[in-house]
Formats: C-alpha cells, sequence, structure tokens
C-alpha cells in the first residue's frame, strides 16, 4: 500500500508548493516510484511546477526522475447517492488507481479550506505543515496572548487536523505523522525567532506535531520554477560547481528529507 504524504496549510505563500516539489523529486530520484495531486484546482502552482519540468527536459533533451502528476479523474454526478459529495468521490477514485503503482502519494492541498483539503488531510499518513517563522503565521497552528508567550486556544486549521485524526483512529488506520517545517527563519538569533521557537516547541507537545527544519528564503527557488528544477537536478543541467547559497539549500534538502522519516527511505544525496 502506497505511503500518502499530503501538504496542508490554509495560508498561502508557505512554501508549500516548494516544498512538494523537492520532496516529490527527491524521493523520485532515489528510486522510489511517486505519484502526486494538486488539488488547487484553480491555482495549480505544484501542477505548474510539474508542467514546467516536463516542457523543460523535453526542449532539452534530458531525462530525470521527475514525480508523475495525475489528475482528478470525473465522476458522473448521476452516479452519486443523495447526500453524496463528488469531490470525495474524485479524490477517493484517484488514490484507489494511484496505489496500486505507487510506492509514495503525495498531495499538494490549497491555501485555503476546501472539501477536497478536508478529506485529504483525513487520508495523509504523514502530514507536512510549511510555516513562515512569524506570528503572523503561527496563528494558523494557534492563538496567543498579546506578547506571544502564552496560547491562548488552537486555530481552525489545527482543529481540522484533530478531525482528521479522529476520522482514521474511526477507521482503524495509523495515526497522522504531524511535521510542521519551519520555513524562512532568519540566520541571526532574533527575539522574534527565539519566541517563535519557544512557542511553536510547546504547541507540538501540547496538540502533538514534530518540527523539522525547510528552507530559508533563497533566489535559487524562485529561479528553479520556470523550468521546473529542483537543488537536486542543477549538476544534470550543467552546473559544474554549486555556489554556497546552492550548497546550503541542498544541505536543506537533505536535512528536511531525513526530518520526515519516512518509510524505506535512505537519504543517498
Amino acid at each position: 500500500m502506497a505511503h500518502i504524504i499530503v501538504v496542508g496549510n490554509e495560508k498561502g505563500g508557505a512554501g508549500k508548493s516548494t516544498v512538494s516539489m523537492h520532496v516529490a523529486t527527491a524521493l523520485a530520484r532515489m528510486g522510489h516510484k511517486i505519484s502526486v495531486l494538486d488539488l488547487d484546482l484553480r491555482q495549480r502552482t505544484f501542477g505548474r511546477y510539474i508542467d514546467n519540468r516536463k516542457a523543460f527536459l523535453a526542449s532539452a533533451e534530458l531525462d530525470l526522475p521527475s514525480p508523475s502528476m495525475h489528475e482528478l479523474p470525473e465522476v458522473e454526478a448521476e452516479a452519486l447517492k443523495p447526500g453524496e459529495n463528488i469531490y470525495d468521490h474524485r479524490l477517493s477514485a484517484a488514490i484507489a488507481e494511484l496505489e496500486p503503482v505507487s510506492d509514495f502519494i503525495l498531495i499538494d492541498c490549497p491555501g485555503s479550506h476546501t472539501r477536497l483539503s478536508q478529506v485529504a488531510h483525513s487520508l495523509a499518513d504523514t502530514l507536512i505543515t510549511p510555516l513562515n517563522d512569524s506570528f503572523i503565521d503561527f496563528d494558523l497552528l494557534a492563538h496567543t496572548d498579546a506578547t506571544g508567550d502564552k496560547i491562548t486556544g488552537p486555530s481552525v486549521y489545527s482543529e481540522m487536523v484533530w478531525n482528521a485524526r479522529q476520522l482514521r483512529a474511526q477507521a482503524g488506520l495509523a495515526p497522522i505523522d504531524w511535521i510542521v517545517v519551519r520555513n524562512r527563519m532568519g540566520a541571526q538569533r532574533m527575539v522574534n525567532k527565539d519566541k517563535m521557537e519557544r512557542a511553536i516547541l510547546n504547541l507540538s507537545k501540547r496538540i502533538g506535531f514534530r518540527i523539522a527544519p525547510g528552507f530559508n528564503e533563497r533566489v535559487i527557488f524562485r529561479e528553479l520554477f520556470p523550468r521546473g528544477l529542483t537543488l537536486l537536478d542543477l549538476k544534470d543541467i550543467g552546473v559544474k560547481q554549486l555556489n554556497i547559497s546552492n550548497v546550503a539549500a541542498r544541505q536543506e534538502l537533505r536535512d528536511l528529507m531525513k526530518a520526515l522519516k519516512l518509510p524505506g527511505v535512505e537519504i543517498n544525496f
């Protein structure tokens, strides 16, 4: 049975598509069969990333390991029973089709609350929540007092993850391994960074998630998107020597993949 990875966050701009693309491509390059779905049916940032990769590799006559993008199958409304949701059926049909031929299925969710995203979270074996290192983004997980030191209650997103966990428990499935990935952390030790670290650590113990290092803000990520490339592809396209920033970004990806602790994955880059 395929291991399902869901990349979810109800706030845009946290780096979901960048994380999705790099995790999926890293798995493909390590020899795993990786199928991916983009549930943001309107913007399709992750889908566009894959489209760009296909176009660039074709034009450059390159054959690099890549995740396999799939669309949600159409379901006839007449086939639904009263009260059934068409999006539930489209997602379950996609998973049923991909599980026999995949080691991993990665699902990238939109930066908003949708029915598709809600259902996807309940399917997650591993849930990755990228989070910019600021209290604006932390508010997605929990509310704090004016000082940022005291957590006053969970957010709607945390409650949604809790509901997904309850659904999995009722179905007799293994618990979700929830990892919050801290993106765009500053290199310097600052008061806000220290406060965020304490707040996330405190919250992780209260609602049950692991913390993993993510990607810092780097120009390279914006440069890679139009060609659909990742940090692991640079040498294959003729970049003979990585600069210091690229080497650091590659190490960040390695650290993230190690922190995810995905079953059967041995980091070899």
